[in-house]
């Protein structure tokens, strides 16, 4: 199937096909065609499987049909997301989809001035996207009123579970009108989420893609086995190959984010670290000159990255084993869309092998080791490694001191991180 078989107004298909968008992913085939006819739709798919387009495309045709409505001003879509960076990227994208349709549309998220953002909103609009914190702040404020809200989206619905944002989402759903259309999107569906969509949803049409144990075909996977200390040397070492135009680097948490894009910086390899504790606007110009080309490097922490979307990305580098096999298929999951190839890179120490079993059987296949490197784990290497951990705690018992790193010949050291096992790992970005 192809867009242009679905029936879409000229003035969207236009568009489309300025974008190169000529075959519609597995959800925009199966969720536009329901959306259409005016159906609910329950959908389980992950980050980077198109969802953005299969509720927004939609949404931009059914209002097209109604450009003057009674009411003037009040949205008669909103777009619920968990993130400010996901609001950003929908934004953009109904932006690019629907430029020739005269539709007004606004994004509000928190982290940044609201001036703005109430200024957009007193000059009327049709579709709001928006974050569940600023939302609620501005309906209490009385700059948003959702009387009028035809269409309702619930983007991302477990990492709005994940990031503690149900709550809010709960206290908006009673201000929407009874009466109106509701797409719910979520990779997962825990129990709370699945009874949050009976409660919202009026006999919806279930699709299911990509479930979250699998990996696209199209991304080739490696690992690599390495001690903590030479992770660093090791990714200096793969960027010597020019090849590798740019990459999403991933680790464990903000402080790491931040050490490894300076000490990148340091080495002349340009690149930007994006977690929670950036201001918006660090964040977005990262991004920016992420995309642009300006950086080689973005170094991210999980919530920081979910809804991002880049295109034509090719290398996404796990640095830190993530400790839920879950997020692992999320991360390699940015790379590798469309059918594009992609190539997922994995830096794995001694302490995190466990992660990676668990990986291997949520996946259903071993994860091919690349053992050709210049740090490869020895025998020797690991037994200095356990020797070093052993004196230092030995040596230090109830005093302060800086851990040792280990010769560099050796490759041994000290996995420089609080605690051992999975507590260590909790995310904190």
């Amino acid at each position: 199937m192809t867009f242009s078989e679905l029936g879409l107004l000229p003035e969207i298909q236009e568009s489309l096909d300025q974008l190169g968008y000529t075959q519609p992913t597995p959800i925009q085939e199966m969720a536009i065609p329901f959306a259409l006819k005016g159906r609910d739709v329950l959908g389980c798919a992950q980050t980077g499987t198109g969802k953005t387009a299969a509720f927004s495309i939609p949404i931009l045709q059914l209002l097209s049909k109604e450009k003057s409505p009674k009411h003037g001003k009040y949205p008669r879509a909103l777009i619920l997301t968990p993130t400010r960076e996901l609001a950003a990227q929908i934004s953009e994208s109904i932006k690019d989809y629907g430029k020739s349709t005269g539709l007004r549309h606004a994004v509000i998220f928190g982290g940044v001035s609201q001036v703005p953002q109430v200024n957009r909103l007193k000059n009327g609009l049709d579709i709001l996207v928006a974050t569940p914190g600023r939302l609620l702040d501005l309906m209490q404020q009385g700059y948003v009123k959702l009387d009028f809200i035809e269409f309702f989206v619930l983007d991302e619905a477990d990492r709005m579970l994940d990031m503690g944002f149900i709550h809010d989402v709960k206290k908006i759903l009673p201000k929407l009108p009874e009466t109106r259309q509701t797409l719910f999107f979520s990779a997962t569906m825990p129990l709370v989420i699945a009874d949050l969509a009976k409660k919202i949803l009026t006999n919806p049409e279930y699709i299911k893609v990509d479930p979250v144990s699998s990996t696209a075909e199209t991304v080739q996977q490696a690992l690599y086995h390495v001690l903590k200390p030479q992770k660093k040397d090791l990714l200096k070492h793969l960027l010597k190959d020019e090849a590798i135009e740019s990459m999403l680097v991933f680790t464990r948490t903000k402080r790491g984010a931040d050490r490894l894009a300076k000490l990148l910086d340091k080495a002349k390899i340009s690149a930007a670290a994006i977690h929670g504790d950036k201001s918006q606007g660090a964040r977005e110009r990262a991004l920016a000159e992420f995309k642009a080309g300006k950086k080689r490097v973005l170094v991210a922490t999980d919530i920081a990255a979910r809804g991002i979307d880049i295109d034509s990305l090719a290398y996404v580098l796990n640095y830190d084993i993530p400790n839920e096999s879950e997020t692992y298929v999320h991360r390699i999951g940015r790379t590798g869309r469309a059918g594009a190839s992609g190539m997922s890179i994995s830096f794995c120490d001694v302490d995190e092998r466990p992660y990676i079993k668990d990986i291997e059987k949520l996946i259903g296949k071993k994860i091919p080791v690349v053992k050709d490197h210049p740090f490869p784990i020895t025998d020797a290497a690991i037994a200095e490694y356990r020797e070093l951990q052993e004196s230092f705690a030995k040596n230090n018992s109830g005093r302060g001191g800086r851990k040792p790193q280990g010769n560099k010949q050796g490759g041994g050291g000290n996995p420089r991180q609080k605690g051992g096992g999975k507590n260590r790992n909790k995310r904190r970005g």
